[in-house]
């Protein structure tokens, strides 16, 4: 089948999905859920052929943590699932209720985008939570992986469109493009295509945006900061910081520049280069911190990389205002998170850090879809339009105006015969 007639069908599809009821479709991922677990095996399985064929290949470390996917990964998304099917349903809710005139009435209600066009990386547990954070919102979706996964994919795609059959719902929801070829005639398709949402580098992400008529929304790096302020708990910050960097080195919401209070650098930089060598994390810092530590000088390369590895950069600052103006300036507008026992200090750093997650005190590994509730998430945005942060059900609705009179017509309001009241109402759409 070529492209234009695959996309025709899962526009098609996606017409009947925006009216699917919330029980058909919690029925349905509790099927997707259950034939997950009863196909593990053959999924782990074709996991070990990716990552075999993938190591051979010499992808890059970080990129093969992403790929596997065993049987703790598949609990993960099974318990998201799970999670998902316990939120309420975004679709059908009233926004806004307002009478314009007795007898008129207008009401703002949530519905689905349409058709996504998911274009992700190596990490095999995309698929699944995009689908179907994708299904409860009552999208379809075009869905293309990373080469290196594509057997895993190829499996989850087939297991999650045969458990949708079952309870009714067109299989042709759901469709898994898997060349090069394929995301450029995407790019095209504005006539069945709603919403592209690109996940890998800045480069790739620029180059969707710049060859696509199609709304575009997505992250490119996370170049996510900590900063340890004057008055900051100095164990409670080893902690932290080791965290945010090591828990899971390759994934967007991990630590990569470190910024450090001049006056509490001399104590606390020795401390954690302590507890970070256990983890045999590589350190680079500025001028200020290689005379404190030995660490390889940073360039200013580094305050603009993602490592998404072990390797963390660190700058010593003067103080809050100089930690806010290096994270608005080099900052991809991820995560970012300060340390300090200040209140008024963490406030200000929320309201001026111009990030879609800030966090006081806490992991920026917590910017997450699943660890916010929201179930999963479709990715992180760091755009400022639509949707911002972790993108989970709410991201993936938008809205339409719906207006029922009783023979209205706007001649009378031309005429002044009638005036219009504009009074809210509190009560959900009537039909």
């Amino acid at each position: 089948m070529n492209m234009n007639d695959l996309a025709r069908r899962v526009k098609e599809a996606s017409i009947q999905l925006a009216g699917t009821g919330t029980e058909r479709k919690n029925e349905t991922l509790a099927r997707i859920a259950d034939a997950l677990i009863k196909h593990q095996a053959e999924i782990i399985a074709a996991n070990k052929e990716d990552l075999l064929r993938s190591e051979q290949e010499q992808l890059a470390e970080p990129l093969l943590k992403r790929l596997k996917f065993d049987e703790g990964k598949i609990q993960d998304v099974v318990d998201g699932i799970q999670s998902l099917i316990g939120l309420e349903d975004p679709v059908g809710k009233t926004m806004l209720a307002t009478e314009l005139d007795e007898g008129l009435e207008l009401y703002r209600v949530t519905c689905p985008i349409g058709v996504i066009g998911m274009i992700f990386e190596s990490r095999p547990d995309a698929l699944v939570q995009i689908s179907t954070l994708c299904l409860k919102s009552g999208n379809s979706v075009l869905l293309k992986g990373g080469s290196e996964a594509r057997k895993t994919n190829r499996i989850l795609a087939d297991i999650i469109a045969e458990a949708t059959g079952q309870t009714g719902i067109p299989e042709s929801w759901l469709a898994l493009l898997e060349t090069r070829e394929d995301v450029t005639a995407m790019l095209k398709m504005d006539k069945y295509i709603d919403l592209i949402i690109p996940r890998g580098s800045n480069e790739f992400v620029r180059y969707i945006m710049d060859h696509s008529r199609i709304p575009v929304m997505g992250h490119a790096d996370g170049i996510c900061h900590a900063y340890v302020a004057e008055d900051a708990d100095l164990d409670m910050a080893v902690k932290l910081v080791n965290d945010s960097k090591t828990q899971y080195v390759s994934v967007c919401n991990a630590l990569e520049t470190l910024l450090v209070d001049e006056r509490i650098a001399p104590e606390f930089l020795p401390k954690l280069k302590q507890e970070l060598d256990k983890k045999q994390v590589e350190l680079v810092g500025c001028s200020n911190t290689c005379k404190l530590i030995p660490v390889h000088p940073a360039t200013e390369e580094d305050w603009k990389t993602e490592y998404l590895d072990y390797k963390l950069s660190i700058k010593i600052v003067s103080g809050l205002n100089e930690a806010i103006e290096h994270i608005n300036t080099y900052g991809s507008g991820h995560t970012d998170s300060i340390i300090t026992t200040d209140r008024e200090k963490a406030a200000r750093f929320m309201e001026y850090a111009d990030s879609g997650n800030v966090m006081w005190n806490c992991s920026t590994r917590f910017s997450d879809g699943f660890r916010y509730g929201f179930g999963a998430e479709v990715g992180i945005s760091t755009s400022k339009i639509h949707a911002r942060g972790p993108v989970g059900l709410d991201g993936m609705i938008i809205y339409k105006y719906k207006v029922v009179g009783n023979g209205h017509i706007v001649e009378d309001y031309a005429k002044r015969t009638k005036q219009f009241t504009h009074k809210k109402i509190n009560r959900s759409f009537p039909l």
